[in-house]
């Protein structure tokens, strides 16, 4: 089943509550989607490391339930 943007944007601030999130569906079905998440939780983090705390969110949907996920990341 996909994944709604309300979905992941919930999940993503779940894990990180002073992220912004913005989403751009990059097909038409709730499953490809391109995340922008700027947090101050990243600050001094490598961008592997801010991945991973953005893909613990979805626990082990990622690549299942969200078939795809594009990820850009950093502190403001």
């Amino acid at each position: 089943m996909p994944m709604p943007a309300a979905e992941i944007e919930r999940l993503i601030k779940e894990a990180i509550p002073d992220a912004s999130v913005q989403l751009t569906a990059l097909a038409d079905d709730n499953d490809h989607w391109s995340a922008t998440v700027v947090s101050e939780a990243f600050r001094g983090l490598s961008r592997v490391k801010q991945h991973q705390m953005v893909n613990a969110a979805f626990g082990g949907r990622l690549g299942g339930e969200l078939h795809a996920l594009a990820l850009t990341t950093r502190a403001p």
